[in-house]
């Protein structure tokens, strides 16, 4: 048996020893595949770290925006919280101020309606004065221009005889025959009538009545506005020309004043012509007539209480129109007229603003730069 068994451990030997050769052999190629599948996992590690870094850059980056965006927003809250109490202290102000107004206004609204109530009641007697004042006036008025009428020979082909109530009064020879004598206004002729007209001036500046009815005047009348309607009136006659009072609006107060007066005598024969050479100057009377007589667009027209006109032909044509219709022209020449036209000069009430030189050359330096 142990003959037998001594070949063994040789045949076993042997390819241990082949195993020994051959796994030297072996071995390279496994640290080879050690080695790079070592080198790739410390590639993957370094990209990883390099990706770490760079978001932890980006988060940092991140909270950095978002607490700049924080403080921004805070300062924006703070600022809108400072604005809105601002302006709610504004409007709480606007609106005491308001309050306020508004208290002053009804306080006021009521005096002037006590004023109004008291001051009607008041005049109900001055107001039946001059009712019969113009009466009076009127009958003396009725028969002069009855017997001017007659003067005028309006139907020449047939003379009717005078009225044996009206007087004649016969002019003297190669003197011009004067217009109806009611269209004139002197203190010798006419004494009921200047005392009138001076209390109606003197109600203009003492007693303005701002509420008044239309073809009132209804603005402040200072006394150097009715000295200057005084002197047309009563020096002048109704017909001539006044210095300007260096502006249109007061040019325009003094007409009003004129046409007021001159509406209540007269009532709704009066018509005002107004001449001036421009739209707007036409415009500026138009505005300025309104807000002192208390009238509307309503009455500006070829029909209507008054006319405005940029050439003095065409209103010479609608004043003699109104002449022969049994009217009452009242013709108003703008300072800004250089010349007065002579077809104007027939008419018996002319007022006319009397341009100042050197105003004058200072508008036309003005228009022409």
């Amino acid at each position: 048996m142990n003959a037998d068994q001594s070949p063994l451990p040789e045949t076993t030997t042997e390819p241990v020893a082949e195993s020994e050769k051959t796994l030297p052999e072996q071995l390279p190629e496994s640290e080879n595949e050690l080695s790079t599948q070592i080198g790739s996992q410390q590639q993957r590690i370094a990209a990883l770290q390099v990706k770490e870094q760079r978001l932890k850059q980006e988060i940092a980056t991140l909270q950095a925006n978002y607490r700049s965006i924080s403080e921004q927003l805070s300062q924006t809250q703070n600022a809108m919280s400072v604005v809105v109490q601002e302006s709610l202290a504004h409007l709480e102000q606007r609106k005491q101020t308001l309050v306020i107004a508004i208290d002053s206004l009804e306080r006021r609204s009521e005096r002037i309606r006590a004023e109004m109530r008291t001051s009607f009641a008041g005049t109900s007697q001055e107001l039946a004065i001059r009712v019969q004042g113009f009466k009076d006036y009127l009958t003396g008025s009725l028969q002069d221009l009855a017997a001017s009428v007659e003067q005028l020979q309006l139907t020449p082909a047939v003379k009717e005889p005078p009225l044996q109530t009206v007087p004649i009064v016969e002019s003297p020879p190669k003197k011009v025959v004067a217009p109806p004598s009611t269209l004139q206004f002197t203190e010798q002729r006419f004494q009921s009538t200047t005392k009138e007209i001076r209390q109606m001036l003197d109600e203009y500046r003492t007693k303005p009545d701002y509420y008044g009815e239309p073809w009132k005047l209804r603005r402040t009348f200072e006394p150097i506005h009715a000295e200057r309607v005084s002197q047309w009136f009563f020096n002048q006659g109704g017909r001539g020309a006044l210095k300007t009072m260096g502006s249109r609006l007061q040019n325009i107060l003094i007409s009003s004043a004129v046409i007021s007066v001159l509406s209540e005598l007269h009532g709704d024969r009066l018509r005002a012509l107004i001449l001036a050479n421009m739209p707007e100057r036409l415009g500026e009377w138009r505005r300025g007539l309104q807000d002192c007589l208390g009238i509307t667009r309503a009455d500006f027209g070829p029909d209507r209480g008054v006319v405005l006109f940029e050439s003095a032909d065409a209103l010479a044509i609608k004043a003699e129109r109104l002449v022969k219709a049994n009217e009452l022209p009242l013709i108003i020449v703008d300072d800004s007229e250089e010349k007065i036209s002579l077809s104007l000069l027939q008419f018996p009430l002319l007022l006319a603003f009397a341009p100042d030189p050197q105003m004058a050359r200072e508008r036309e330096d003005d228009f022409f730069n």
